[in-house]
Formats: C-alpha cells, sequence, structure tokens
C-alpha cells in the first residue's frame, strides 16, 4: 500500500512533502535544520505538542526542533542527562541508594548512600563522571518502547527498582511507556533524547553528603556557570527531606499508599503541624531579638504562600508579646503610566521601580523615629495611587511586616539600619519525588498553586495563566533569586500532600488548552505528571492552610 503523502511546516516557513509516519529523525536525514541551529537538536515540537525525535509524523504538521536553548528542549536535556546518570549509577554501584532530589542553583543534588559510607566519594563522583562520558562518546541509542502493563510491573520488580513498581501499583492503562539503553530502562515522564551522544554538557560537584549534576543554563547554552552554593535552600531541603525519610513519604507511589491506605487523614495533620512549628520557630528567633528587630520582610517567589504565611507568623508573634503590624508593599505602587518598561516596550511590572522606592523609605525612617505617616492606597482600576485618610503610627511593642517579592533586595529598605531588619525568604520547595530518579520540580508546584488560584481569585483561565508565567519566571530571576541569600531564616512552604489535593482543581482548567493554543505542550506535560497522583478532598485541607490562600475556604482575610 503507497503511503499518504503529508506536509510539513518547519519553523522558518520550509516546506516538506513526506510520508505519513515518516519520524522526526527520518525527516532530519533528507530535510537539513532550519539555518542557524548551532546546538544538537534533542526533540521537537508537533503542533504545539512536545516529541522526541523518534515521533512519527501522521498528519500535516508544524514542526519545530528542539535545543536546549528552548524551554521545552532545555527540559528534554535535563530529563535526557539526568537518565544517563541513574544509568551510570546502576552500572557502577547496583547496591547504592540513590536519588535525584531537587534542584540547587543550575543543577539537581543527588543522595547516594552505599552500605555503611557516609555520602559518596570524589573517587566514584569521577568514576562515574567518566562512565556517562564515555556512554556519550560511544552514543548510544536510547529507545522508546511501549510494553505490557503486566510486563512492566514485572520488569521493574525484578530489577529492584520497587519506586517504579509502587508509582504502577495505582495506575492500570494496557501499555506502559519506558525508555530503555543498553540494558537500564527508566518509565517515561516525558521525552528524551534518542542518543547519548548530544548529552555532552553538565558537570558532576561534590556538595557533601551527596553531589550535584550542573547542566547549561538555557539563556547561555551550552556554557556551564560557575557553580554558587546555596547553603540557607540546602538545610531546608535536607530538612525536609530527612522529614519525609521519618514518615515513609519520599516518592508518590508512597503518599498513594497513604491515600489508599486511610491514613491520609493523620499525615495531613502532621505536615500542618510541622510546618505551625516551623513558624512558631521563626517568631521564636524574632521575640529573640525584639530589642533590635524593627522591621520583618518576607520574600519570595510567585505562590509561594507570603500571604497565608505572614499572618500566621504575626499569630505566633502575637504568641510571644509582639504586636505585629502590615504595610502592603502594593500600595507603593507608582503611578501605572511610570511603570517602568521591558525591552519590549511593555509595562515591567516586576521591577523594583515599580514602587515608589523615595516615598517608602522616607515613611521606613519616619516610623522609626516615631512619627506619623499618611499612607497610601493604591487604586488598581485607575493605575494611580490615593490618599483615604488612613495613618499610621508604630507604638513600642509594634514592630512592621512587610511582604512582597522585593522584599530582600536592599534597595527596598535602605532607610532602615541592617541591624533593625529581619529577613524571611519562602518558597515552595517539594521534597517529594516521582521515583528516585524523577524528581517534582518547585516551579511546576508554584505554577499548580498559581492557575488554581489566578482561577478562584481572579477569573482567569489556566491557559491566560499559563500566557504570563514566563514574565513572571523572568522577573523571579531578576529580582528574587539574586537576593535569597540576604535572608536570616529560609521556610518551606510545600506540604507534601498538596498536589493529590490541588489535582481534582486544577485538571478541569488545563483541559481547557486545546492544541491550537501555544500553551498546550506545557498544559499536556502537567496533566500527563498529575496522572501519578492518586487524589484527596479538597476538604480535608485545614482552613488555616497556605494551601487554603490558593484553594479558597481560608480562615484568614486577605
Amino acid at each position: 500500500m503507497i503511503k499518504k503523502n503529508i506536509t510539513i511546516t518547519f519553523e522558518d516557513g520550509r516546506t516538506a512533502s513526506i510520508p505519513s509516519n515518516t519520524t522526526i529523525e527520518q525527516l532530519l536525514e533528507r530535510e537539513h535544520p532550519p539555518t542557524g541551529t548551532r546546538l544538537e537538536i534533542v526533540g521537537a515540537l508537533v503542533n504545539n505538542d512536545v516529541v522526541s525525535l523518534t515521533y512519527p509524523l501522521e498528519v500535516d504538521s508544524e514542526v519545530k526542533l528542539l535545543t536546549l536553548a528552548e524551554p521545552h528542549g532545555w527540559h528534554i536535556y535535563r530529563r535526557s542527562v539526568s537518565f544517563l546518570l541513574a544509568k551510570a549509577v546502576r552500572e557502577l554501584y547496583p547496591a547504592a541508594r540513590f536519588s535525584i532530589e531537587h534542584s540547587l542553583g543550575t543543577g539537581f543534588y543527588c543522595n547516594f548512600e552505599l552500605d555503611d559510607q557516609a555520602g559518596i566519594t570524589e573517587e566514584q563522583i569521577a568514576a562515574l563522571d567518566a562512565r556517562m562520558r564515555d556512554l556519550v562518546e560511544r552514543n548510544v541509542r536510547i529507545e522508546r518502547r511501549k510494553i505490557a502493563f503486566a510486563d512492566a510491573v514485572k520488569q521493574f520488580e525484578s530489577e529492584g527498582q520497587i519506586d517504579k513498581y509502587n508509582l504502577l501499583r495505582f495506575r492500570n492503562p494496557p501499555k506502559i511507556v519506558i525508555y530503555e539503553c543498553d540494558g537500564f530502562s527508566d518509565l517515561a515522564h516525558g521525552p528524551i533524547a534518542c542518543q547519548t551522544g548530544v548529552l555532552k554538557y553538565f558537570k558532576l560537584i561534590s556538595y557533601p553528603p551527596g553531589f550535584v549534576i550542573q547542566f547549561p543554563e538555557r539563556d547561555n547554552a551550552p556554557e556551564l556557570a560557575p557553580f554558587e552554593r546555596q547553603p540557607h535552600l540546602f538545610q531546608i531541603f535536607r530538612e525536609h527531606k530527612e522529614w519525609g525519610r521519618i514518615l515513609g513519604v519520599q516518592t508518590v507511589g508512597q503518599l498513594n499508599t497513604f491515600i489508599v491506605g486511610g491514613e491520609i487523614e493523620g499525615f495531613i495533620k502532621i505536615a500542618e503541624a510541622f510546618h505551625e512549628k516551623k513558624i512558631a520557630q521563626v517568631a521564636d528567633v524574632i521575640a529573640s531579638r525584639k530589642s533590635e528587630v524593627k522591621c520583618i520582610l518576607i520574600a519570595g517567589p510567585s505562590s509561594s504562600g507570603k500571604t497565608t504565611f505572614s499572618k500566621r507568623l504575626a499569630v505566633q508573634l502575637r504568641v510571644n508579646g509582639l504586636q505585629p503590624v502590615t504595610i502592603s508593599m502594593d500600595d507603593y505602587f507608582v503611578d501605572r503610566d511610570r511603570s517602568p518598561r521591558d525591552e519590549n516596550g511593555q509595562p515591567d511590572f516586576e521591577h523594583i521601580e515599580t514602587i515608589d522606592l523615595k516615598l517608602f523609605n522616607e515613611h521606613l525612617r519616619a516610623l522609626n523615629n516615631g512619627d506619623e505617616v499618611k499612607l497610601p492606597k493604591f487604586d488598581f482600576a485607575s493605575g494611580t495611587r490615593t490618599y483615604k485618610g488612613h495613618t499610621l503610627k508604630l507604638d513600642e511593642d509594634q514592630l512592621l511586616i512587610i511582604e512582597g517579592i522585593h522584599g530582600l533586595n536592599p534597595r527596598l529598605t535602605e532607610g532602615l539600619p541592617a541591624h533593625e531588619k529581619f529577613k524571611i525568604y519562602i518558597s515552595a520547595l517539594t521534597q517529594l519525588n516521582l521515583d528516585y530518579n524523577n524528581r517534582i520540580s518547585t516551579t511546576d508546584n508554584r505554577l499548580i498553586r498559581r492557575m488554581v488560584r489566578d482561577h478562584q481569585f481572579r477569573g482567569n483561565s489556566a491557559l491566560a495563566t499559563l500566557r504570563m508565567w514566563p514574565s513572571v519566571r523572568s522577573g523571579e530571576k531578576k529580582w528574587i533569586f539574586p537576593f535569597q541569600q540576604e535572608a536570616d531564616i529560609a521556610f518551606n512552604s510545600a506540604l507534601d500532600y498538596e498536589l493529590a489535593a490541588l489535582k481534582t482543581l486544577v485538571e478541569p482548567l488545563l483541559f481547557e488548552v486545546k492544541p491550537y493554543h501555544a500553551q498546550y505542550a506545557e498544559a499536556r506535560r502537567l496533566l500527563d505528571f498529575l496522572k501519578s497522583f492518586l487524589t484527596i478532598p479538597v476538604d480535608l485541607i485545614p482552613a488555616t492552610s497556605i494551601l487554603r490562600e490558593f484553594a479558597g475556604n481560608s480562615s484568614f482575610r486577605y
């Protein structure tokens, strides 16, 4: 039977007529990549869906080739190099307890335990590096295969990959997609490269007790940036991970076991109690410095739970005999027509100079001196600052709480002496893994929170949130992450049960994103990711939980 021809349109406008079921790999053997492609191609965007190079083209398609310099290609590249690392560990140290745990700088922190050995040695890191580079040099094939569900369960159980077996326990599709490479197999959690030869750019860095696998920065690919240690973040990740180990929930499969076993309500109570304990400890530290601390600054990226955290911290400060007063940074916005512009001439609302820094610091100094100030109120409808007669004067036992994305930037509060400021960095740093060598992105965690909140309280669709998310992320990189080491304390707002609870709220929103939307690939990726979670009723989320800031029905007023 003669194959029907289909038309392929490349991003640069070129077209090609090819037989249907031609793979992208085969297409590239016939058609040269668009001019200007200097990095290896690791995948493709076909009709707004991210696929591997072995994907068969069956209908007329728009094809964009992906390298690690594009957002989707960067995800493919990191996932592929992580697969390569897991294969090297399995080959060299099959008895090791190994896991890729969380992001750290421009890489992932990896845990490695072997027998009674404390951590991983420099020699073992060097051996892993050598094995990975040998695999790159030999350009070994990575095959994408569909196998029967029963065969997948047997395979992972026989290989001792119990984390993957547990993940499959609560799913029952007839077929499972896996990746195989020279005797090593892994569950597919998204497309990966089909050859090891394209995975050249990485670095293994000792970070006791484990190590970091570093990737190129997407904006500067394929260069590897100087690695910067982040002791604050590392410490709260390790603390949360140890808490997960104690409770026996480190992977989604283990969380699902708690849900099925009827233990989830108790787990939620413990998770929320852990948060409350940490917030109380922060309040105790501030109270111990009450003679000098005049201002508490709370900063963190979007959807980290800053507002609820500040309210719960205020309660704990009152327990310690202090009287916190909150100032809204939003009320100090400059009039909208004076907002800074980005490189495209659009208003840049993430920029620190959207805030009237001169007025803000004048008010801080006045309040610190015991004077009364007239508080502004920003009118978001008109985009202008107004005054409605509100004033503030601090009593002796009162202190300010200021919450917002620029809280750790020294320019925001240059009117106050450094010793009078207590700075807190907050983010949702999930410790939960899908399985031991497939992590859950903290950014995805926050994005799901943001989509739920934007729909509940701002009337935005998931599509609208996905469209604005790159701009939000760009602002975080410029105005939040560079200052996180300024913090006196870091707080992790992630809750290990939250994605199981938010799943029922976010899935219907993601289904509204269609293949003709540019954001379809991202929506599909998140939906595939959420399939691993069993759901729990939203009603089980306590009224004071940080999650109520996103899901609604909080006992706090916002």
